[in-house]
């Protein structure tokens, strides 16, 4: 116990899932918090995958939950490790910190993780400003921090009819000739998904995504089946939040692109995309992403994050790397020698 608050080590997914609500009310109070760490993100990744022990710390003051880090243990080559929730699909890790409690729920987190049996903790993208900053380094630890991978980030204008001045020349003359291309073809219409259409439309995503990469001679990361269901198990919690943008480009009524990402406060993340390899002399994809861009800029985002990767895609429409962090946490082990 730390100023009042409580912890509590939670490694059964029946009681994790019955924390939904309380979850919810604290992520909505963390102004770094990203769709990654919502339950609507989460809790359908623990479902899909399980790949270890789950081990979640959770710190109430006065039952209230003001701090949670979702994390489980893996055993491996490496020993065991605590991993955040969501690693394989997930661009920014971080825990969840009411910032009322701020230093000292992240001193009870810290603490609270010892009380598990493990070799490292580590945290493998932690973006600027995150929370996961805020741990202490647990007693009996040694900490490391090095770089992890760049996620381009687009600053947006704050005027939605000066989004396509800051586009490099290029790109817009790029997005002039895909449009006038496209218009060749048929009418343009672009569609949101709702609460009818929204897995329509993420199976429209993933047909388009394993098309595009099929046409390169790869598989893409949607080509597994679970990786597909949980997907399918988010999407509809996701867009009950209000999280979730899923939408599709038709040409002459021929569907030819797909968008999925995510909008937060003031922030947009381009998750995935798909395009008809039919259609790759239109770029559907630039088309649309043009419109997801101007569309999260009306919504009141201040930024489109590209999420990790340095594909030349990103910094064609203006975007600049901003580099995530890993950290990790490494119990330093006394072995006794006889003499």
């Amino acid at each position: 116990m730390s100023h009042g608050l409580t912890s509590e080590l939670i490694r059964d997914a029946t009681a994790l899932a019955a924390l939904e609500t309380q979850w919810w009310r604290l992520w909505t109070r963390v102004p770094s918090a990203t769709p990654f760490q919502s339950p609507a993100w989460l809790l359908p990744w623990w479902r899909a995958f399980a790949p270890g022990e789950l081990s979640v710390v959770a710190v109430r003051s006065a039952g209230r939950l003001v701090a949670l880090a979702c994390c489980y243990i893996e055993t491996g080559a490496r020993g065991r490790r605590i991993l955040p929730m969501g690693i394989s699909v997930t661009d920014y890790h971080d825990v969840l910190i009411d910032p009322e409690f701020a230093d000292p729920a992240a001193a009870v987190l810290a603490s609270s993780m010892t009380q598990a049996d493990w070799d490292e903790w580590e945290f493998g993208e932690i973006a600027p400003g995150a929370q996961a900053f805020r741990l202490p380094t647990p007693s009996g630890c040694v900490e490391t921090v090095e770089p992890g991978s760049a996620c381009p980030v687009l600053a947006l204008p704050d005027r939605p009819e000066a989004l396509r001045e800051t586009y490099p020349a290029r790109k817009r003359r790029s997005l002039r000739l895909a449009r006038n291309r496209a218009a060749r073809r048929g009418r343009l219409i672009i569609t949101s998904a709702d609460a009818q259409t929204a897995v329509e439309m993420f199976e429209e995503l993933v047909r388009l995504h394993c098309a595009r990469w099929s046409d390169c001679g790869e598989t893409g990361v949607l080509a597994d089946p679970p990786i597909q269901q949980f997907h399918r198990d988010a999407v509809p919690r996701l867009l009950s939040a209000g999280l979730i943008r899923l939408c599709v480009l038709r040409i002459a009524d021929q569907m030819s692109a797909a968008y999925y990402g995510f909008l937060h406060r003031s922030r947009a993340y381009g998750y995935l995309t798909g395009f008809d390899p039919a259609y790759k002399y239109e770029s559907p994809s630039v088309i649309l992403l043009d419109h997801v861009i101007a569309q999260a800029l009306k919504d009141g985002a201040r930024e489109f994050h590209f999420l990790r990767g340095r594909e030349p895609y990103k910094y064609g429409w203006g975007a600049v790397d901003r580099w995530n962090k890993r950290r990790v946490f490494r119990r330093m082990r006394i072995h006794a020698c006889a003499s």
